[in-house]
Order: C-alpha cells, then structure tokens, then sequence
C-alpha cells in the first residue's frame, strides 16, 4: 500500500511539475523573506543582542519584561486597539460603500472616482500637507480658519496636544486605508454576472439594497475576506503615520505610539534587538488572532 502511494505521489508530482516551476520562484522568496524571518525573529525573543555582539539566550526574560516591567507597552496596546477598533471596521465599510456606489456609475465617471479614491494610498509621503494643515502656529491652514471666524484666540498645537493628536491622525489614517480594499471591492463588483441581477428581478428583488444584500455581497465573499485580511494587517501595521504626524515613540505622553513604534523605539534606536522581537512576536500572534476573529465573525 505505501508503494502504491508513493507511486500515485509520484505520478501527481509529474503531471504538476509545470505547475510547481511556475510556483517556485514565489515560495524560494516567500520562505526568504517572510517565513525566515518570522523563525529568526521568534529565536531572537528569546535571546539579548544588540546587533553586534553573540546572541546570549536569556530565556523568558524578555516576555516577562514586555508584560510585567514595560508600562509604556500598554499605551501602545492601547493606542494600537484604538486605531484597529475604528479605523478597521470604518474603513472597511466605507471603501465597500464607496465601490458598491461607484460601480452604479456610468464608466467614464467610475474610472475618475476610481483614481481619487485610490491616489492616497499610493501617493507616497503626504504627511507635509497635513503637517501644514495642523501647523500648531498661526500659519497653519486649520488655525488660520478658526482664528479668522473668532472660533479660537490663538493657535492650537493639533499634533502634539494629546488631547486632539490621536484623533486627527485616526482621520488621517482612514482616507490614507482605502487603497487595496477599495480596488478589490470594485473588481469583485465588476466581476457578477449581470444576469443573476435579472434572475433576481424575475425572482422578486424589488430594489438595489436587495440586489445588495442578496447577490452582491454573496458574489463578493472572497474580494471581502481579503478586504478584511488587508484591513487588519494595515491598521495593526499602524507606525509610519503616528511617527510622522505625532511623533510616535517621541510624542508627549506617548499619545501616539503604536506597538510598531515600539519595535522601531527598541529596535532601530536603542540597538535592543532581541526585546524588539519579542514585541514584534505579540503583534504577531495578535494579528493572528485577530484575522481568526474576523473569520469567525464573517463565517468563512
């Protein structure tokens, strides 16, 4: 019996070897630069190393640190929680609203809206222009409007008063998210065969939230449940916008650091490699956790 399997192995590995070369090169990168690291990274939590000398293994000496000793970590839990409970699910039903009414468009105007909604995610650095909006003097676009309807007195330090920094990154945040979502929410929609609208009609669908709730979003399950995977990996990927905008590791408070600042804080400038991939191991396992809740939640 094991011959025979083995031969059957054989024979299929045969018939899909043009299909395993085609693969190939994805999985050699995929294990290189994903999985290794994940391993290495996993290893190195358990050691001390400062990137320049030997790895010394210290054991559970870093976890220990990370949920006992650091309080700082917990404002970076929290403020990272913060981003992934609003911007998250926000994001992700404004982009699917969005396309779902972009789609209803006449082609010319739905490739238009198409480009706007989808520039800010791959517009590169655009911090400086909101930077400029949130200016904490009096040359600040937002300071500058309020000031002239009376509705302030003098300039407001938007971004690193803790009181309003958070929020107005959080707004940022949500028009910089809809990129990928968006466009797979509109390649979902484009994909449906228009003929089971009709069926639909003949069926008794009488409007388009019907249409919506009956044929689309059942058409639409795998674009959604990518939606939803690139969602969570973006808002608990959050470090770039909060260092740039509300100075991250450095802002007042820590009003706006994220668990990723953390890692960058102990990684790239205290040279403490190995607690940073402790850090880097539980936002890990919690994006992991919470794609498994997302699945749970959606029923895929």
């Amino acid at each position: 019996m094991a011959i025979k399997n083995e031969h059957s192995l054989g024979r299929r590995m045969r018939k899909g070897a043009v299909s395993y070369a085609m693969l190939a090169p994805f999985m050699i990168f995929f294990i290189l630069f994903t999985v290794l690291p994940v391993l290495a990274a996993i290893g190195l939590s358990f050691t001390n190393f400062n990137m320049l000398e030997t790895p010394e293994f210290i054991g559970l000496q870093n976890y220990q640190r990370l949920f006992v000793g650091d309080t700082v970590f917990i404002t970076a839990i929290k403020n990272t929680l913060i981003f992934a409970v609003i911007c998250g699910p926000v994001s992700y039903l404004f982009a699917f609203f969005m396309a779902w009414l972009i789609n209803e468009m006449p082609k010319q105007l739905r490739v238009l809206l198409t480009v706007i909604f989808y520039a800010p995610s791959v517009s590169g650095n655009v911090y400086f222009i909101w930077t400029y909006l949130f200016s904490g003097d009096s040359y600040g676009l937002v300071n500058g409007w309020l000031m002239q309807l009376g509705l302030i007195q003098q300039p407001v330090l938007w971004l690193t008063n803790p009181t309003y920094n958070l929020t107005i990154i959080i707004i940022v945040q949500l028009w910089l998210s809809l990129g990928v979502s968006f466009l797979s929410f509109i390649a979902g929609l484009q994909g449906i065969d228009p003929s089971q609208y009709e069926a639909g009609a003949i069926d008794g669908i009488r409007n388009r939230f019907q249409e919506l709730w009956y044929i689309t979003i059942p058409n639409m399950k795998s674009m959604m449940l990518f939606g939803a995977v690139m969602q969570i990996a973006t808002i608990f990927g959050v470090g770039d916008i909060t260092q740039n905008l509300g100075g991250g590791y450095n802002s007042v408070n820590y009003s706006t650091l994220t668990i990723l600042n953390h890692i960058t804080d102990y990684g790239t400038v205290r040279y403490e490699m190995g607690y940073a991939c402790c850090i880097a191991v539980f936002l890990f396992v919690l994006i992991v956790l919470f794609k498994k809740l997302v699945f749970r939640l959606l029923k895929w």
